[in-house]
């Protein structure tokens, strides 16, 4: 059984363990082939937390959830120096950010200096704790949400961190066919006294999924296709070159982590969806989640009523496509 097979088995099971949230099923796996983190915005109860640990249930990985609270240290996240009197010397104490998936539950609820303890675990794969660095597991990700309704008492992502997400993700409510769905769903599990999600027939290993990540990188992309992502990330940075009427509307463009994201995930779009190559399509379908979290938007441009994905909406009309 090829790479390609055991990811769309595990997709298959997301898709039945989370219903209505195809696109964040979706953009979790692409996340894992792309060796990035995830950010996703929606309202309480749209299953984000299901959704990780539905996605850790299906691999061979460990899971840790952290809620983030106003109270939360950076130590409770990365770990600590605990002292040992017996031999006068002292022990690191791993946090729970040395897990394969680890899930920031409102990350938006501590505040920044909480937030940053997760900066160099995302960025670099390590954790530096007094004089030494300790290496974080090969398969690491990091999926964090926040809640768009709430906002007292939450504090903005800072955009350096918010630069480390590969993606930023909204989600909806389902639909009505959907949510009888859900309800049929939980009600099946409450009749079984089911309180954990049921593991699929056959986890799929961490070597099937790293040879999935070659096979990504391998995906071929013209050089038009390249130039055409380099031409959307300038387009965010010097807006009024591709449309006039955006000149105002940006306050800052994407960094080339944007560029980066925008390869990664276009080539994870065309593997997943069974080509060897990446087309304009691929490009676009995942240009506002790698994008959105990445340029400021004015505050005129708030206040003529554009947000990030309708700026970026915008820029794919006006940069022309090969």
């Amino acid at each position: 059984m090829d790479c390609r097979t055991h990811i769309n088995e595990l997709l298959e099971y997301l898709d039945s363990k989370i219903i209505g949230q195809k696109l964040l099923n979706k953009r979790l796996l692409m996340a894992l082939l792309a060796d990035g983190h995830l950010l996703v915005e929606g309202a309480p109860g749209l299953a984000k937390t299901r959704a990780i640990k539905a996605l850790a249930s299906g691999i061979e990985a460990d899971f840790h959830r952290i809620q983030f609270t106003p109270d939360l240290l950076p130590s409770d996240i990365v770990g600590t120096e605990i002292f040992r009197p017996q031999a006068s010397d002292f022990v690191f104490r791993h946090g729970p950010v040395f897990h394969n998936l680890v899930l920031a539950d409102e990350i938006n609820r501590s505040p920044a200096k909480v937030q940053s303890a997760l900066l160099e675990a995302m960025g670099e794969r390590q954790v530096t704790v007094g004089d030494k660095s300790y290496e974080l597991p090969p398969l690491f990700m990091v999926m964090a949400t926040q809640n768009p309704i709430e906002h007292e008492g939450t504090y903005s992502l800072p955009e350096a961190q918010l630069d480390r997400f590969l993606m930023h993700v909204y989600i909806d409510y389902p639909d009505v066919e959907a949510e009888t769905k859900i309800l049929q769903l939980v009600q099946q599990e409450a009749s079984i006294g089911q309180k954990e999600l049921a593991a699929p027939a056959k986890k799929m290993n961490q070597e099937t999924l790293f040879a999935a990540r070659t096979e990504v990188l391998g995906i071929h992309m013209q050089p038009a296709v390249e130039q055409y992502i380099v031409q959307l990330v300038m387009a965010t940075r010097y807006p009024h070159k591709y449309d006039e009427s955006l000149k105002s509307y940006l306050e800052y463009g994407a960094s080339p982590r944007g560029t980066i994201a925008l390869c990664r995930l276009a080539k994870a779009n065309a593997w997943l969806a069974g080509r060897d190559f990446v087309t304009p399509q691929d490009v676009q379908e995942v240009c506002g989640d790698a994008l959105r979290h990445r340029i400021g938007v004015s505050f005129e441009a708030e206040a003529n009523g554009f947000k990030a994905h309708d700026i970026i909406k915008a820029l794919l009309n006006a940069v022309v496509a090969p």
